[in-house]
């Protein structure tokens, strides 16, 4: 019998193709009028935030590797160059599904449901005056619209940041026309929800933004208008094996990453094609990095109409998981693992029992020492209290991974809190990520 080779590019599946499939089946589930209609919304903004980080991370890597040189096809066979123009083809084709879901399906389902996206020109009396309240009062200190010229360069946009670009004119008969930019503050809420009787109205701020830029731009007179993004790449360059402490080499690299190079410009489809060259331009990308988008730029926002919206016949119904129930005999957890181990399966069975069990290790005199492995930790984490009101009695160690991808910062703050409180902290392991959930304690029990 032949020896097969696994050599064959045929037996392998590109993984950066494979992942878009991936977030095609998502979309698909957008698509899926068997689906709540909030739900399907809530779909629609999980593909944009999937993609966004794929441009972050994937697709900027792949343009890295080329600028500096690489040239060795992967096991699929495909040169870099030749998975990059794939990769553009089926993102844009991607784009273009997920804004013909938004038009043609979800944004008129829901009009049909009572919660209507509006623009200026369809706001009534009451909803005009409104807004122009909240800018009075809401937006206009939050502003700085910034025209650029000699002696003003081009703002720097931040990663993801949503901005306005106006092309002007001055009002003294010139015949040049200028770049202005403003950047939508991230202090306010993406959509505004409307005054309204009987329908759920909300505008998107870049749209009042634009409106208002009127009072902004004194002596000059708007052309057009049009609404972007950037997305910069945002690896971490970690040179572990010569950082003489990670944590540092972490800190340093996430200062670069709100500012790291472009690797796609997202815009109205109907912005005046000098706005799209001077912003591609500037921010230094190729046309296949320009994606014109039939509608609001960033659909990830449109979860604030998920959350905002107060229709329990739109979403599913709320899912009660089963809580650990000790039986009678036993006064706590440790007491019912003398007699029988206990098996949890999240999401049916609640969370709440593993945090339990690490509290109650923090207070049981019997615990001597306990040992957690953390890598994704939010503000508003119960374990890690735990482990540093443990801290001041028993052994406590914890791994804190520093290269959670996007929840690096986070994790430095917890890995200082705890180092102070006198947990010994470890940051993982050099060219791995310690991604696995483990708790481990040493309990003295009276027969030993």
């Amino acid at each position: 019998m032949a020896r097969v080779s696994l050599d064959n590019p045929s037996y392998y599946i590109n993984r950066e193709l494979s992942w878009l499939a991936f977030n095609r089946r998502v979309l698909e589930e957008a698509n899926d009028d068997s689906n709540p209609l909030l739900e399907r919304l809530k779909f629609l903004s999980i593909t944009a935030s999937n993609l966004d980080e794929f441009f972050e991370v994937r697709i900027a890597g792949i343009v890295q590797q080329i600028e500096d040189g690489y040239i060795e096809a992967g096991p699929d066979g495909l040169s870099l160059v030749e998975e990059r123009d794939m990769l553009a083809r089926d993102t844009r084709a991607f784009v273009n599904d997920q804004y013909r879901c938004w038009n043609l399906g979800l944004r008129p389902l829901l009009a049909e449901k009572g919660i209507r996206i509006l623009g200026i020109e369809e706001l009534d009396d009451a909803a005009k005056q409104f807004v122009d309240e909240y800018c009075q009062r809401e937006l206009d200190l939050l502003l700085t619209p910034v025209t650029v010229d000699p002696a003003h360069p081009f703002p720097r946009v931040i990663n993801k940041a949503l901005c306005v670009s106006f092309l002007l004119r001055r009002r003294r008969r010139s015949s040049l026309t200028y770049t202005g930019v403003v950047t939508v503050p991230r202090a306010l809420p993406r959509l505004i929800k409307l005054p309204s009787e009987g329908t759920d109205d909300y505008i998107f701020l870049a749209d009042l933004v634009s409106y208002h830029a009127a009072s902004m731009y004194h002596g000059y007179d708007i052309i057009s208008s049009a609404a972007f993004r950037v997305t910069r790449n945002s690896n971490l360059y970690l040179a572990e094996e010569e950082s003489r402490s990670l944590l540092e080499s972490v800190r340093t690299e996430l200062h670069n990453r709100r500012k790291g190079d472009a690797v796609r410009l997202e815009i109205e489809s109907e912005a005046d094609p000098e706005i799209i060259e001077r912003l591609r331009n500037n921010f230094d990308v190729e046309p296949w990095q320009v994606f014109p988008v039939d509608g609001p730029v960033n659909l990830n926002r449109l979860f604030t109409i998920y959350d905002k919206t107060d229709r329990p016949d739109l979403k599913y119904r709320t899912f009660v998981p089963r809580e650990l129930r000790l039986t009678g005999k036993s006064k706590d957890v440790f007491e019912e693992l003398r007699s029988h181990d206990i098996l949890l399966h999240h999401p049916y069975d609640s969370y709440d029992a593993v945090v339990s069990f690490i509290e109650a290790a923090a207070e049981d005199p019997n615990v001597l020492s306990i040992k957690q492995t953390l890598y994704r930790t939010n503000e508003h984490s119960l374990i890690v209290p735990s482990l540093i009101a443990a801290a001041g009695q028993k052994e406590v160690t914890a791994v804190v991974e520093l290269k959670a991808r996007f929840d690096e910062a986070s994790n430095i703050q917890w890995a200082r809190e705890l180092e102070d409180a006198g947990v010994q902290v470890f940051h993982g392991l050099v060219g791995l990520k310690t991604h696995c959930k483990l708790s481990l304690l040493v309990r003295k029990d009276p027969d030993g």
